[in-house]
Order: structure tokens, then sequence, then C-alpha cells
């Protein structure tokens, strides 16, 4: 039922802009009470931020699951290839998710949240990376990576959005890691 809503309250926010919409409306337009809405979110910006906290557990799960001999850095840039192959799935979606966490103000602050929430979920297995104690927090170097590698999927994310989605963002990740260690 949540990928029911979350396309109605696409096509809402699409047609009507998302601040304009109303849970009622989103509500109504799925053919479920306003309560009901609440049983399945809390926000109308959850309905929206569903898929971006999944892509964070996927990131992770694809870092864990790179070949030891890579270099942290090398590991992240392969990891971030499980959240292209998502953005890949229905791009068109990826598109106007990532339009909407640049236009909404209400979402860019949990677009903040997304990038502090996804740099603690790196950094376990960026500290092992590194023969640090995953529990050890007073060493920067795990959060910065994974600080870094975000920023740069963030700025590859930004020229593949103003291409309309035309351009290869792999590679547009590329281009962006590689400035930080050529």
């Amino acid at each position: 039922m949540q990928a029911e809503i979350t396309a109605v309250a696409f096509d809402l926010f699409d047609r009507q802009g998302f601040e304009a919409t109303t849970i009622n409306q989103i509500a109504a337009e799925a053919g479920l009470s306003r309560s009901s809405f609440f049983r399945y979110f809390a926000t109308k910006e959850d309905v929206v931020l569903l898929g971006v906290e999944e892509r964070g557990l996927v990131l992770r799960d694809a870092l864990a699951g790179r070949p030891a001999d890579e270099t942290p850095w090398q590991a992240l840039r392969q990891a971030l290839n499980a959240i292209i192959g998502v953005n890949a799935e229905n791009p068109e979606r990826a598109l106007r998710l990532s339009r909407m966490m640049v236009d909404t103000p209400s979402l860019q602050g949990r677009q903040l949240q997304r990038q502090n929430s996804w740099q603690r979920l790196l950094a376990p297995e960026l500290a092992r990376r590194l023969a640090i104690a995953p529990t050890d927090t007073a060493d920067p170097r795990p959060r910065a990576l994974a600080s870094a590698a975000l920023g740069c999927y963030d700025a590859a994310l930004t020229v593949w959005r103003d291409s309309d989605g035309t351009a290869d963002l792999a590679a547009l990740l590329d281009r962006a890691m590689s400035v930080l260690t050529g």
C-alpha cells in the first residue's frame, strides 16, 4: 500500500507542487481516510523520503560486500553503483525525487539529515577498512570519507538532474570522485 500511496502522492506533487498538496488530498486520491494514511506514513515528507532511507541501507550493504583489497575510496565508488542502479530502475521517478528534494524548502533540511544518516551507516565499514575500531568516534576519517563520497555523488546528481537525466550518472560520479584522487 505504501507504494500505491507514494505513486498517488508523486502525481499530485507533479501537478500541484509539494507544498500545495495536502495529506487529505493524497488520502482521497489513494482511496483512504486521513487516519488510514497515517498508518503508513507519519508525515507528507515521509512519503517522499521512504525510498531515500532505504537507499542508505542498500549503500551500506553494497559497501560491506566490496572486496577487502579495495581501498576505502574505491569501495565507496563501487558501492555507489548500487544507488545508481536503483535510480536506473526508474529514472523518471529518480529525476522527480531529485528535483523535489532541491526545489522544496521543507525537504532540503531532510536532505541534510539523509546525508548525516548515510554517513553514520557507512562509517563503521569505512573504519574497519581503515583498521580503526568501528566504535571509535574520535577519529574523523571514516565520516570524512563518507562525506566526501556523498558530496561527489550529490555533485554528480546535480549535473544529471540539470541534464534532465540524459547524462551518464556513473560517468559523472567517476569524474567527481577522480578530482579528489588526481
